[in-house]
């Protein structure tokens, strides 16, 4: 399992910053948790997320006045430009460019489409077409943060419906979009553990919540 070699690979590693192992210890317990829900695809999504989030949260009020959407940019932008060996490049165009294209694609992933739903945009299709272009685009260009970032927030949205129990437990309407993103996840989290693994010297920022001793 992948979260074994990663748990070897962390405690190999000399120098690590306190709070940069304790980051990338709790995000490899989820993720070693998520390799055990192999016949469970909602939960396996979840505590993937889980894992992802465990990487990526930080402590908004440490840094300075982004908002979270541009951290987060910059957290993808940050790991992009770290991965000399362009491993989420082979993912996303080789591997899995058919799910990843079949998620993108999906309205009921698209953020637009709820807003709309819940009467707070006027329209979603131009918004959802748009978006879609965009990724062609950035498949066209190699623009792997763009790509990534269209997907991730796809990833998102279908993170909330299953966290605040907007979707039935193992429903039939959301099977492939669950799979699909549970695939990419699986391939995705240990690269980006890897990369932070890697460049222990870069700014991941403050943990959000702490070891209290």
């Amino acid at each position: 399992m992948k979260s074994v070699s990663l748990k070897r690979k962390l405690k190999s590693y000399d120098g690590i910053p306190e709070e940069l192992g304790i980051r990338l210890h709790r995000s490899i317990s989820w993720l070693q948790c998520a390799e055990q829900q192999e016949k469970d695809p909602d939960l396996m999504f979840i505590t993937q997320w889980i894992a992802f989030n465990a990487c990526y949260a930080m402590d908004m009020n440490s840094q300075s006045s982004k908002t979270e959407r541009e951290k987060f940019k910059g957290f993808i932008g940050t790991l992009v430009r770290l991965d000399h060996e362009k491993r989420i490049f082979n993912i996303l165009w080789q591997k899995f460019s058919g799910p990843v294209k079949i998620l993108i694609e999906n309205e009921y992933v698209f953020r637009g489409f709820w807003d709309f739903q819940r009467g707070d945009a006027k329209e979603w299709k131009k918004a959802f077409e748009k978006s879609n272009e965009d990724s062609i685009r950035y498949m066209s260009a190699n623009n792997v943060g763009g790509v990534l970032e269209i997907l991730l927030d796809r990833l998102y949205i279908l993170r909330n419906q299953l966290m605040h129990g907007g979707a039935t437990y193992k429903s039939k309407l959301n099977r492939k979009s669950v799979k699909d993103g549970s695939r990419i996840l699986e391939m995705l989290i240990p690269i980006i553990i890897e990369i932070i693994l890697e460049n222990p010297e870069e700014d991941w920022g403050k943990l959000l919540f702490p070891v209290v001793k």
